[in-house]
């Protein structure tokens, strides 16, 4: 068990990541897909409501119905994102092209057949809700299909987690949930702080899971790479600590963005000053601070990040301006200006300042984040050029239980890695268990929310 875990731990390490070009073109695809299935699907989003309105499922509720339809939703959106990270891994740009384009001419056919170029179609701020959830769900189905695909030798090491510099489509992984927190956050919403209690009560689910996963993970001897938290810091930490840190700090969402800036830009400052020599060394003290010390010191990055998020949030989705209607056409230009002058900044900073690192949060690994997820964004907002464009019952599903989706594929994760070497399993071994498992969280969390079974942690 010790070799095999070390064997483990030697799979996940000193890797060095992909393109910022490959990054866009996986990043291009999935959304890319989820666009093509709004436009057949069974979920309105008229009127901003997730609930269901389609007339096989909300006459009939026959649950087969419901899952045909959610299977359906799976082929068209799940089943292609795992193929990307499997058997189709090596055919990223020219699959990411041929959906993209393939996309396009489905949108554009609709839209002619519908009423061409006489069509006028705005859209409304309803529809911009809905598209935010279509965004959840993209975001964590990437996640969970990566955390149990990186385990297999048929997951390219060049999407894994980078070692030092670099970038990878599991990067994006934590940036991406703190940019989903902050953009729909209490912050951005503008709506006032409820006080410590209310604070409190919001980081103790994470506290307690972060924990959990400590325990667990030292009792089965789980193989844990330490360079990319610590010794003993997470992902729920994280999550916790910027909690704390937008509790105590609270400041109009109209000048976070200034703050988060400046937050960034000191944090830069200090790892060029050699900040970054010392969180990339192996060598660790003691003490709490040097054995956690990539976890706690990257908070700083999270924090800027999340200050930023809340501003475009609100900028984008939630601020009030008597002169402008802030419909969905509204937001998917800006977002898309957004997207481009971010990935130029990403691109600058990368070759310029400091090479993009996960592991200590910096500036260009902020910037390359939000370029990714807003570029994710927009291209889900396209299908709002469509009239009656549908959000799918899968991604309902998933929405409805976001985070205890996001547990139950950790749990189905451990389990398959301490049930079976993972690292034997052939190809066709590890596209089959994949594509149960992405099946299996798929078909629980319908069947979750067909239901109404909602769980809510924090």
């Amino acid at each position: 068990m010790d070799s095999y875990k070390l064997e483990k731990e030697k799979f996940v390490s000193n890797l060095t990541g992909s393109s910022m070009l490959e990054l866009a073109f996986l990043t291009m695809s999935i959304p890319s897909l989820a666009v093509l299935r709004h436009t057949t699907s069974s979920n309105s989003i008229a009127g901003g409501s997730l609930k269901k309105t389609d007339d096989a499922v909300a006459e009939s509720r026959s649950l087969k119905t419901y899952l045909t339809t959610l299977c359906l939703d799976y082929l068209v959106i799940v089943l292609p994102v795992t193929s990307f990270s499997s058997v189709l891994a090596d055919r990223t740009y020219i699959g990411s092209f041929v959906i993209a384009l393939f996309t396009l001419i489905s949108v554009a056919a609709k839209r002619y057949k519908i009423g061409g170029s006489s069509l006028s179609f705005h859209g409304d701020s309803s529809s911009v809700r809905a598209y935010i959830s279509s965004f959840r769900f993209i975001v964590m189905i990437i996640t969970c299909g990566c955390i149990l695909a990186v385990d297999f030798r048929i997951f390219p090491r060049r999407f894994a987690k980078t070692e030092t510099y670099g970038t990878s489509l599991m990067d994006l992984g934590v940036g991406s949930f703190v940019v989903l927190n902050s953009l729909v956050s209490r912050q951005a919403r503008n709506i006032t702080s409820t006080g410590w209690k209310t604070a409190v009560q919001s980081i103790i689910p994470l506290i307690v899971l972060g924990f959990i996963r400590i325990i667990t993970t030292t009792g089965v001897d789980y193989q844990v790479h330490v360079s990319e938290y610590g010794v003993h810091w997470n992902f729920f930490f994280t999550l916790a600590g910027i909690s704390i840190l937008g509790s105590v700090v609270n400041i109009p969402p109209q000048y976070s963005g200034i703050l988060g800036s400046l937050v960034l830009v000191g944090y830069q400052l200090c790892l060029l000053c050699g900040l970054n020599n010392y969180l990339l060394s192996n060598e660790r003290g003691t003490d709490i601070i040097s054995q956690n010390k990539e976890g706690l010191f990257s908070l700083f990055g999270y924090w800027g990040m999340y200050l930023i998020g809340v501003h475009l949030g609100n900028y984008l989705f939630f601020g009030r301006s008597s002169s402008v209607s802030k419909s969905s056409r509204w937001v998917r230009t800006r977002a898309w200006i957004l997207c481009l002058l971010f990935w130029l900044l990403a691109v600058l900073l990368d070759r310029y300042v400091e090479r993009v690192s996960r592991r200590m949060c910096n500036l260009p690994y902020v910037v390359m984040v939000f370029a990714n997820n807003l570029q994710i964004f927009s291209i889900l907002m396209l299908g709002d050029l469509v009239p009656g464009s549908k959000i799918s019952v899968l991604e309902e599903a998933f929405n409805r239980n976001l985070l205890p989706t996001f547990l139950l594929a950790n749990i189905l994760t451990g389990l398959i890695n301490v049930t079976m070497n993972t690292l034997a399993a052939s190809s066709f071994t590890a596209t089959c268990i994949l594509i149960a498992y992405s099946f299996a969280l798929s078909i629980m969390a319908g069947i979750a929310d067909f239901y109404g079974i909602k769980l809510k942690l924090g």
